[in-house]
């Protein structure tokens, strides 16, 4: 549904106006569904040329402040269908790195936009920057069928999840598992199998899933990144992450595994 094709040439088209991680909802009319595209109409300067959308061009509109009514991309992920995920990712990432680099973060001239490229090019000293996206492991730490699931302080109350964090400078992805599972809850790992990846627009991470098997039970938690970490049977679990989450599919893929 999604082309990552810049229409950097095209003048119209489908928008989605974007502030601080919040859409904006398009005019309903009808039995129309809510959804975050505004209707066809002319682009202005101010405007990102996007994607391509079921083959309509689409551009996003950064502005200064979410309006009455916008809904927060995290609730637009979980009320609309999968499928709409890489747009809404894609349009937050990006306008995060609009937002957050209109200035060169080597002499501090303004940014320019280009076109043709997601890129900032400074006219003062040839700096060019594209959006940040930050690596990161996700994991799912299992001793047969039992999953090890932790709490942030920062989570809904009840809610555990898998265990995730960034891949420092010098790091490959593996030896990232090994190291923030350790740290976070005291337990070692191996048999370490890669599942898949996710773009985390929040606000612009690269998730790379992983089961592990425990080679060590106790739990020993930092208290600051985690704030509770358990192991939890299949038949007794918390409140889980969102469906449209990587962490949601790893827990699904082993429960899946157990049932049958």
């Amino acid at each position: 549904m999604l082309r990552r094709e810049i229409p950097h040439h095209v003048r119209e088209g489908r928008v989605v106006r974007l502030s601080r991680s919040q859409l904006a909802p398009a005019p309903l009319s009808g039995d129309q569904e809510l959804t975050p595209l505004q209707p066809y109409q002319p682009w202005t300067e101010q405007m990102q040329p996007l994607c391509y959308w079921n083959d309509e061009p689409v551009a996003l509109w950064v502005d200064k402040e979410p309006g009455d009514g916008w809904i927060d991309g995290r609730q637009w992920m979980a009320d609309l269908p999968s499928g709409w995920f890489s747009l809404i990712s894609t349009a937050l990432q990006v306008g995060a790195w609009l937002e957050n680099h209109r200035f060169c973060g080597r002499c501090g001239a303004a940014a320019t936009r280009l076109e043709a490229e997601f890129a900032m090019h400074c006219n003062a000293c040839g700096h060019r920057n594209y959006p940040r996206i930050s690596p990161c492991i996700i994991t799912l730490v299992t001793s047969g069928e039992a999953m090890l699931l932790a709490r942030s302080p920062r989570f809904p109350p009840g809610r555990y999840s898998t265990l995730a964090g960034f891949i420092e400078p010098g790091e490959s992805a593996e030896e990232a598992v090994h190291r923030e599972v350790f740290e976070e809850v005291g337990v070692h790992v191996d048999k370490l199998r890669y599942y898949q990846s996710q773009a985390w627009p929040f606000p612009h991470s690269l998730m790379f899933g992983f089961f592990a098997e425990a080679t060590t039970r106790r739990i020993n938690i930092d208290g600051v990144e985690i704030s509770d970490a358990a192991w939890f049977s299949p038949r007794q679990l918390p409140s889980l992450p969102p469906p449209y989450s990587i962490s949601r599919e790893l827990i699904e893929t082993h429960l899946a595994k157990w049932r049958e």
